[in-house]
């Protein structure tokens, strides 16, 4: 997997979003010459929930990006959590493996710094740049390069076409991964897909202007709280700093079937939870900046293999979003660091065998960090898909400390992996002896 004096880099990354600017940081750390195509230009926005947490900070702090508050990043000191009329605070927890804090940053700047930091690393970003297929070597079927089409602004095409040759191709092109789906790569049918949507409000004059906890509210209703109907979805309030508040509501089915089966229209569930908050809050049309938009959120490894024949899946192109809390920055990050080691690892090798094998070690090194606690997310989504499971949860479960102290560390990711007090140990305990995702 040595460039050839033909090949116009070591490494291709196909989409500039977290997980492939991240990938492209790494490889141009480790001295590898990178492209990183982007189809669009920042910058651009992407629909997220714009939250960080503890795990997604520690990986920044890898990358060694300055997250000084002054910067435009915004701490948060924990998750408050709405349910049954009350609501609890929940501090991140202290944990000599991620810091005590989350951050928030709108995606339309946060893409933007990391593929800037990519590039300070010495990667070549191409925006405006759509590739359109992979170039296969004709005697072994391996990848060996893209063919890439350039965009005017408007995104159309802009001159002719071009090959681009690289001994490795990283597909960080999204849940839709175009790239893997020509190769015959495509999403498994055993693993939940959830769909959030998600506008801005400007929050100056407002209660929500500022707030140093990320919110969620776990049950949301068409009227008032406990006399009309319980939507189906979780909400969230994200306060970004700059006046402006992320708010949006996600779902979560175990399968794709199951999910294309309820037919909810999240839109209007986010319009009905809307116009019954508070007046206090400020959520009102006149307030809202931008219109609500959706995506969905691939699940649990739902696209494999993670690496073959000279393509590696990083971020939502292999489905790295938890199934406990939709969470996808944080693996998207990790995926980059990891890929990048294996690639960098590969060309030390002499042999095409031996190359072959360290490249796939990516994949393993992947399912032997989060296979067990994506599995573990997979059969808590079909818990909760039982509405007298969740009402059981929110009314016996919240009220406990012991019990929030848990599903915080669970459903942020955020425990001690070795050691640390006994809700640690036991949940890095559940996921080593359950079966890998």
């Amino acid at each position: 997997m040595r460039a050839e004096r033909r090949d116009d880099a070591d490494v291709i990354v196909v989409g500039a979003g977290p997980a492939g600017s991240a990938t492209a940081h790494w490889c141009a750390a480790a001295g590898l010459d990178v492209l990183l195509l982007e189809k669009a230009s920042f910058p651009r926005d992407k629909v997220c929930g714009d939250g960080l947490t503890p795990r997604a900070v520690a990986e920044l702090a890898r990358m060694g990006l300055d997250t000084r508050p002054d910067d435009g990043w915004i701490r948060n000191e924990g998750l408050r959590v709405v349910a049954g009329g009350r609501s609890w605070e929940l501090a991140w927890p202290d944990l000599t493996t991620y810091p005590g804090y989350g951050l928030a940053r709108a995606r339309t700047s946060l893409d933007h710094r990391l593929a800037q930091h990519a590039q300070a690393s010495g990667a070549k970003l191409m925006e405006r740049t759509r590739v359109t297929g992979p170039v296969l070597d004709e005697h072994t079927g391996r990848v060996v390069g893209v063919t890439a089409q350039p965009l005017d602004g408007r995104g159309r095409s802009d001159g002719p076409g071009r090959t681009l040759r690289a001994p490795v191709v990283v597909a960080a092109d999204g849940v839709s991964s175009r790239f893997a789906t020509t190769l015959g790569i495509t999403r498994r049918d055993d693993r939940p897909m959830g769909t959030a949507v998600r506008t801005y409000f400007r929050t100056e004059g407002t209660s929500r202007h500022e707030d140093a906890f990320m919110e969620s509210h776990l049950e949301l209703w068409d009227g008032v709280p406990g006399e009309s109907n319980l939507l189906p979805g979780y909400g969230w309030i994200f306060a970004l700093g700059d006046g402006t508040a992320n708010v949006g509501l996600g779902s979560v089915s175990s399968t794709p079937a199951r999910q294309s089966a309820t037919g909810h229209d999240y839109r209007a569930l986010m319009a009905a939870w809307m116009r019954n908050t508070p007046e206090e809050w400020g959520f009102t049309p006149e307030n809202q900046v931008g219109p609500v938009r959706g995506a969905a959120l691939p699940m649990g490894f739902n696209r494999s293999p993670m690496y073959r024949d000279g393509v590696v899946l990083v971020g939502d192109s292999a489905g790295m979003v938890s199934p406990f809390n939709g969470e996808g920055i944080a693996y998207a990050l990790q995926a980059g660091r990891v890929a990048a080691d294996a690639v960098a690892q590969a060309r030390t090798r002499v042999t095409d065998d031996a190359r072959e094998r360290t490249l796939a070690t990516y994949a393993d090194r992947m399912r032997a960090d989060l296979g067990g606690y994506y599995t573990l997310g997979r059969w808590f989504v079909r818990l909760i898909e039982h509405p007298a499971i969740m009402r059981a949860c929110v009314r016996y479960g919240l009220p406990r400390p012991v019990v929030m102290q848990f599903v915080l560390k669970l459903l942020s990711d955020c425990y001690e992996p070795r050691g640390g007090d006994w809700v640690d140990r036991v949940i890095a305990g559940l996921t080593r002896v359950v079966p890998k995702a």
